[in-house]
Order: C-alpha cells, then sequence, then structure tokens
C-alpha cells in the first residue's frame, strides 16, 4: 500500500493575482511578488495555497453542516467547521476540533500549545504554484510563452529549444515576432522533441489558450515573464478628507489575466495515522483529494493573495487529478460527509 499519491492542479488567473514578497523596495515597483530565488519566475508559494485552502474547505463544510441542519433541531456535530477549525487555533473555546472524523483538522492538521502532545501535521501537502503559460502582447495578439522548464512540472522532457528563438505553430518560419520589447526569430515547433500537445489537451486547458502557444529557451523565460508583469499604481485614501493622502502613492506588480498556474498536492495514505488512538475517518489519498478540492469553488470567486479589493486573485481550477509518481496508487475515491451517522460525534474537543 503506497504512502503517499500526488495530484496535479492546473489553474488559470481569472484576475491579476498579486502574492507579495512583504514590504517594499526600491526599484521598478514598491510592492513586488514573490519569486522562485534561483529562476527568478513569479510563484505562488505552497504556504499561502494551504492557508486559502484550509479557509475554503472549511467555509464549504460549514455551509454543508448549516445547511444539514436547517429546520430541524440540531444534532450530529455541534462545533463549527469555520471559523473554528479553519484558524483560530489554539482558542480554547473556538479553536480546532482535534477530532479523528473532522475533514479539515485531519487534513490540514493541527496544534495543541506549547508543552502539550498530540498536534498532527496534516494529511495535505502543496507544493509551490509555478508559470506554466505565461500571455505575452504581441503584434500578432497575445500569445502564451512556456519553457522546457516550465513543462517538466506537467512530465513533459521537451529538446530542441535551443536558439535564440521563439517556437510556435507551423512547420515553416515566419517573420520576427515580439514578446514584449523583446524580438526574436521565429522557428517551427516541429523541430521540438517531445512536445506533447495532446498532454497540454488532456489538462482541459481552453483552446483560446492552447491555439496561441509559443516556446522560448530556459535561459529566456524568466526575462520575458518578469518584463511583461502587470504593474498597477495605487494611492492611500484619507478618511477625514476623502482625497488621496499625501506621499502615499506607491506601485505593485501581479501575475497578469490569463496566466496558467501548475501545482501538485501529496496527499498522505491516513492508514499509517492515528489522532488519539482512534483511526482517521478519511480511508485513503483519493478521500484526501477529494477533501482540498472543495476549495476550488471558493478559489474562483474569493481568491488567492493580495489586493483582493483591487480586483485581484481569482483563479479557476480547470484542472485536477491523479499524477504519476512513486507514491501513486489506483484507489476508489471516499469523501468525508461530516453530517453521516458514522462521521457524527465529532463536536466540541
Amino acid at each position: 500500500m503506497a504512502g503517499y499519491q500526488k495530484f496535479l492542479q492546473v489553474g488559470v488567473a481569472l484576475d491579476p493575482i498579486h502574492v507579495g514578497a512583504g514590504g517594499a523596495q526600491i526599484g521598478r515597483v514598491d510592492l513586488t511578488i514573490v519569486r522562485d530565488p534561483v529562476t527568478q519566475v513569479p510563484k505562488i508559494p505552497g504556504s499561502s495555497l494551504a492557508g486559502v485552502y484550509r479557509t475554503y474547505v472549511a467555509m464549504a463544510y460549514e455551509e454543508d453542516r448549516q445547511a444539514s441542519q436547517s429546520g430541524q433541531q440540531s444534532q450530529g456535530r455541534q462545533k463549527p467547521f469555520y471559523p473554528d477549525c479553519a484558524g483560530l487555533g489554539l482558542d480554547q473555546n473556538r479553536g480546532h476540533c482535534r477530532q479523528p472524523d473532522c475533514p479539515v483538522c485531519t487534513v490540514f492538521g493541527f496544534a495543541r500549545g506549547a508543552g502539550q502532545e498530540g498536534g498532527f501535521a496534516g494529511l495535505a501537502a502543496f507544493t509551490d504554484a509555478h508559470v506554466l503559460l505565461f500571455p505575452v502582447p504581441t503584434r500578432k495578439g497575445p500569445m502564451w510563452v512556456t519553457a522546457p522548464m516550465a513543462l517538466k512540472a506537467i512530465g513533459l522532457t521537451v529538446n530542441g529549444v535551443n536558439d535564440n528563438a521563439v517556437y510556435v505553430p507551423g512547420k515553416d518560419p515566419d517573420s520576427p515576432l515580439n514578446l514584449g520589447w523583446l524580438l526574436l526569430e521565429t522557428r517551427g515547433d516541429n523541430q521540438i522533441d517531445g512536445y506533447d500537445k495532446e498532454k497540454l489537451k488532456s489538462l482541459k486547458i481552453p483552446d483560446s489558450i492552447q491555439n496561441r502557444l509559443a516556446l522560448v529557451p530556459d535561459h529566456l523565460f524568466a526575462h520575458i515573464v518578469n518584463s511583461n508583469l502587470e504593474v498597477r499604481t495605487s494611492v492611500s485614501i484619507n478618511p477625514e478628507t476623502g482625497a488621496a493622502e499625501e506621499g502615499a502613492l506607491f506601485s505593485y506588480e501581479a501575475l497578469p489575466r490569463g496566466t496558467v498556474l501548475v501545482w501538485e498536492i501529496i496527499a498522505k495514505n491516513p492508514a499509517y495515522f492515528q489522532i488519539s488512538g482512534q483511526r482517521i475517518a478519511i480511508s485513503n489519498p483519493e478521500g484526501v483529494h477529494d477533501v482540498t478540492k472543495k476549495a476550488h469553488p471558493y478559489l474562483e470567486h474569493l481568491g488567492i493573495g493580495g489586493m483582493g479589493t483591487r480586483g485581484m486573485g481569482r483563479v479557476k481550477v480547470v484542472y485536477s487529478g491523479s499524477d504519476s509518481g512513486p507514491g501513486a496508487q489506483q484507489s476508489q475515491a471516499q469523501s468525508v460527509n461530516p453530517t453521516s451517522p458514522a462521521n457524527q460525534g465529532g463536536g466540541q474537543p
């Protein structure tokens, strides 16, 4: 029996996404976004994903709990999933319930405080979300740029992307193409080995994106991405005057709308874990993944990252499925229903 299973997630940004690096700095913009320290390509940290996933999963289960108890005397689980199991943590009255049948506490973990035993790290781990396809303006309209190092995230090993050129659909090279400010010669993507377009189609990426793909060498990818980020300027408002606050002008950058992101959820096998000597209600890694997927409708409407009141953050998950790997296994999906008789009793700790 495998100890874990990986699940690939692919999302398309419906709005610009700003996950700040923290603090202001002197440069092109005041508030920068998080970047990979090696490639310098922007990313969304796994910790940011884990936090919003936990909150949105708790919201989903709380809505289900309240709907199941509407119009009848409350029974079964009394303690709310949201906000108690979402983020209040060690609050004695409204903290994590820490029950083995709680999908939020078991999947995302909980703590018991300093000097207390029995904390649990959680069954789900999140990788960073990396840029798979990045929209860039060109004289022929928007193109979605990728590179061999980006395609490795979905299991494609692409060879032959070596020249300082852009590889586009077709056999015959056309006139040079600009990717933002950068003008590159064109090559036909038939010259590339390992470029499996059917793999991209299987990830349910919209056709409007798949029909406008362009590949560039790895050493150009970071330059193209960082040169074409969305940059906005805002100002703080003085609440007394209703006018702009003096000296409060600031700029910030974001991944543009249409960016395709890829990340993985690693689901541990619950069969190898117990909480307070009791077996966890979720029976397999598929069940862990099913719990995390309940956050996806909320990501599409509530988003991730900062500047949410300025129209940023929404992400639509277009693919959420099993990935190949040493921990992969074929198992029947089994979700946790907290209102079913088998899962009742997970109330006050």
